[in-house]
């Protein structure tokens, strides 16, 4: 039976707007869920892998929102926390033709800033192969930032293949001094890192995804895949260096969330065991189909419909 895998984070309550223009000037929003981990646990589920999330929500209607899409997704919720004194956090999202939409977050003082050491110590990790973390987690708070070390500690005791994505958020850290020394840090302490070339640039002071790769390998990390945008992704272990190409959509919608689809793909893959040029092509797939949603985790797919669109859409020159 497989053991699956856990993640931390903190899901969000998500408006989207109807309108484009500035969050302020806009009547009409959509409800939905937001949350880096919170895609990458629904596109494992959706790839029929167990997914188990680790978080607090809130006694609230947005806490409500939430508990419905992680059953609804297949998204173990065992180790999901409540709280009757803290409230969920939300986010506004813009609506744009072109370039990233505008973001505005309300989580200060959530229930999942809350997530703490004792939190992490009631788990049982002999129940998972492996741990995916980001860099917003350890963002939060000072207390989801000690649950994070504490989440490695345990982890890597357990024998859990740790992966972990930068997912920069600048305007959660007091400073980029201290963000870049943390997910350093963290990077140091785990198997895979999933950086993007322009988080290389500001975490190794350069956007050249060998030279990413090599900053991270020579760090501690024994595989580093750098995604590429829409060329593809450049990867790297001790045995060498890989290139796999993107795949070529008509119409780029939204890419919120493809990071994030990349990193369901890559890992499910790797829980399967396949060879890592596979698995990196899957999370290129993947990222590739959540460009054509407006959603953050609106297109990831189930593997039939990941299989037909790799059958049927072109590879970029990379």
């Amino acid at each position: 039976m497989e053991k699956g895998l856990l993640l931390t984070g903190e899901p969000m309550g998500l408006l989207i707007a109807k309108q484009e223009g500035a969050l302020e000037t806009v009547k009409d929003y959509s409800l939905d869920v937001a949350g880096a981990e919170f895609n990458v646990a629904t596109g494992i589920a959706r790839l029929g892998h167990k997914a188990t999330y680790l978080t607090k929500l809130g006694n609230d209607p947005f806490g409500k929102l939430i508990e419905n899409a992680i059953k609804q997704n297949g998204i173990d919720n065992s180790q999901v926390r409540y709280s009757d004194t803290e409230r969920t956090g939300f986010m506004l999202k813009g609506k744009v033709s072109n370039g990233d939409p505008q973001i505005f977050y309300f989580r200060s003082g959530s229930a999942a800033s809350t997530l703490s050491e004792s939190d992490v110590e009631s788990v049982d990790f002999s129940k998972f192969s492996n741990l995916h973390l980001t860099g917003i987690m350890a963002a939060v708070s000072e207390s989801t930032l000690k649950a994070v070390y504490k989440l490695i500690e345990l982890g890597r005791k357990a024998g859990l293949y740790i992966s972990f994505d930068p997912n920069l958020r600048p305007q959660l850290w007091k400073s980029k001094e201290i963000m870049v020394r943390t997910l350093n840090d963290i990077a140091s302490k785990v198997d895979m890192v999933l950086p993007g070339e322009g988080e290389g640039d500001i975490l190794c002071g350069s956007s050249d995804p060998k030279k990413i790769n090599e900053f991270y390998l020579n760090n501690g990390a024994s595989c580093v895949i750098t995604k590429c945008g829409p060329k593809g992704a450049f990867c790297s272990t001790r045995d060498g260096d890989i290139k796999v190409a993107g795949f070529i959509i008509d119409k780029v919608v939204d890419t919120v969330g493809a990071g994030d689809g990349f990193a369901a793909g890559v890992l499910s893959a790797h829980m399967e065991g396949l060879p890592l040029e596979k698995a990196v092509e899957r999370g290129c797939a993947i990222g590739a189909i959540q460009c054509t949603f407006r959603g953050d985790n609106e297109g990831l797919p189930t593997p039939e419909e990941l299989e037909k669109f790799i059958a049927s859409h072109k590879r970029c020159v990379f």
